[in-house]
Formats: C-alpha cells, sequence, structure tokens
C-alpha cells in the first residue's frame, strides 16, 4: 500500500443489519460499519469477505453511507460463488470489510447540472453521489438508469417534470425523487415507463434540447459497463463536456499492492498503467477512452 492510502482504508467487522432481495439475484444489503461509514464518498468502494470458506474478498460499490448511524449499503448482482454465498448472509452475521476505498468523484461548482448515467450494478455510485448533491443544495443533478433486467428497486411514474426528456419515458426510483432529485429509467427490455434503448441514447436526447449556455453547466459521471462507458465519452466528446468514469476491473488485493487491476491512461506525461483500486476507480473519461 503507497503512503497515499495509509490511514484512509480501514479494516473492521461489519455487522449485517438487513439484506433485501429483487429481481433477477439482486440484492441490497446494508452494514453496520462505522469506520467505513464515516469516511465513504461518492464513487468509493468496499473489500468484502463474503463467507469464511471463501478467501478472496469482492469489491463492490458503496450505493449510500450514513455517518450518523454508522451504516453503509451496498448493491450487488449474484455472479459467481462468492457473491452468492454473500447472499446468503443474515442478519446479525459479521463479514470482514476493507474500505473506504479509491478516488471519489470530484464535482465542480462552474458545473451544477450534473448527469449522472448508471448501469446495471453502476448504479450504486450513481444513487451515492445524487444523495450528497440533494443535501448539499445548488446543484441540479439529473439521473439517469439503464438495465437490461429488471431494475433492483421498485419503479413508479415520476411526479418531477424533466424537459427534453421523451414522451412516455415516466418511470423513476422513488428514493430518488424523495430526495427531489429528477430521474428516468431506459431499458432494452421493455419495462413500462422505461425509455426504449440505451442510457446514452436517452441522456443524448435529453442533452440535444439544451441551449449552448445550460450546457456550459453540465458535467457528465458514469458507472456501468465498459462499452457504456465508453459510449457516455463519446457523448461528451460530442457535446464538448467533462466526464468522469468509475471504472470496474478484477482486483486481488484492492489496496494497490498487486496491480493485478491496471489499466492504460493517457497522463501529461504520456501513457501510464494505473490501478482501479485506489488511483480510480474514478478516471478522467478522456484518459481512459
Amino acid at each position: 500500500m503507497t503512503r497515499a492510502e495509509r490511514g484512509t482504508i480501514f479494516l473492521e467487522k461489519a455487522r449485517v443489519i438487513s439484506q433485501l432481495a429483487y429481481d433477477a439475484e439482486q440484492f441490497v444489503l446494508r452494514l453496520a460499519a462505522p469506520k467505513c461509514a464515516a469516511r465513504a464518498e461518492p464513487g468509493t468502494f468496499v473489500h468484502l469477505t463474503c463467507d469464511a470458506a471463501i478467501p478472496m474478498r469482492r469489491p463492490l460499490s458503496i450505493m449510500r453511507a450514513n455517518a450518523a448511524a454508522g451504516w453503509i449499503e451496498l448493491l450487488y448482482k449474484v455472479v459467481g460463488a462468492g457473491l452468492h454465498a454473500l447472499a446468503a448472509r443474515k442478519t446479525g452475521d459479521e463479514l470482514s470489510l476493507l474500505g473506504p476505498i479509491g478516488r471519489p468523484f470530484a464535482v465542480h461548482a462552474e458545473r451544477p447540472r450534473v448527469v449522472l448515467l448508471g448501469g446495471g450494478v453502476g448504479i450504486p455510485p450513481m444513487v451515492f453521489l445524487a444523495e450528497r448533491l440533494a443535501t448539499q443544495g445548488g446543484w441540479k443533478p439529473l439521473v439517469l438508469m439503464g438495465s437490461e433486467v429488471p431494475f433492483p428497486f421498485r419503479t413508479r411514474p415520476s411526479a418531477i417534470i424533466v424537459p427534453g426528456i421523451p414522451a412516455g419515458c415516466i418511470a423513476c426510483l422513488p428514493l430518488l425523487e424523495e430526495w427531489g432529485v429528477p430521474c428516468r429509467l431506459a431499458s432494452c427490455a421493455d419495462f413500462p415507463g422505461c425509455f426504449p434503448g440505451f442510457v446514452t441514447e436517452l441522456a443524448a436526447a435529453w442533452l440535444e434540447s439544451l441551449t449552448q449556455a445550460e450546457l456550459a453547466q453540465v458535467e457528465i459521471f458514469a458507472c456501468g459497463p465498459t462499452a457504456m462507458l465508453a459510449a457516455s465519452t463519446q457523448l461528451a466528446r460530442r457535446y464538448h463536456l467533462p466526464c468522469q468514469v468509475s471504472l470496474e476491473e478484477f482486483m486481488a488485493c484492492a489496496v494497490g499492492g498487486c496491480a493485478g487491476c491496471t489499466v492504460l491512461v493517457r497522463t501529461g506525461a504520456g501513457a501510464a498503467m494505473k490501478r482501479v483500486c485506489v488511483d480510480g476507480p474514478v478516471f478522467d473519461a478522456y484518459t481512459v477512452f
């Protein structure tokens, strides 16, 4: 672990508070982890032991964190033996947790119209960032989410009007609406109320409706599959917008020691291999794609 990460990543015994199951083997796990909750930022993640019989930890993005109550929430979809074992954890179970890990998203006051794009298991950081912006005031976030399996929450028609959103696209995440954050959903799976296409296509339709003055206030933040992040970067280029992406990579240690999660990044000094775990997971999109 490099000196920059010392004192910022904590090892603690996290206790399961609740675990809610949704369609397509998706789960929202709430853990009592006060050290992590006190320091978590949107874009950071945890490295979690799923079961004592499975030595390798799993990296999971933080979806919500409540420092006062000492809990964090994680959204995950069961893929493989590790997350299958995690889905079997019950209230009161203890899990070894490392976190919070990584460089978070950085917002800029001159770009208050933040567009948050979440695809599939890339949804959690967008929820976290939206909640943080909603509590700070002065921001105009718009959250657009896409999924090809049922969303890991109960959707409902939005009560917040968003000019520029295509007609018929009315489904939203209720929790975001409770925070006063407008949200719309996209899917190619023909879910009711969703935009019939990719989330980046929905974002393009909204951006096309803005004036040049409004576009000058926009910044894009994205997390999801690699193809979606590449498309988000292309969209940002088309409208000359800054864009930050949160990458997902396989990782062993998650604290910068093994360098197993490196990606090629363009820097001012030329191409360099950067570790997704501690140099990221958030990067300037233009340096990666």
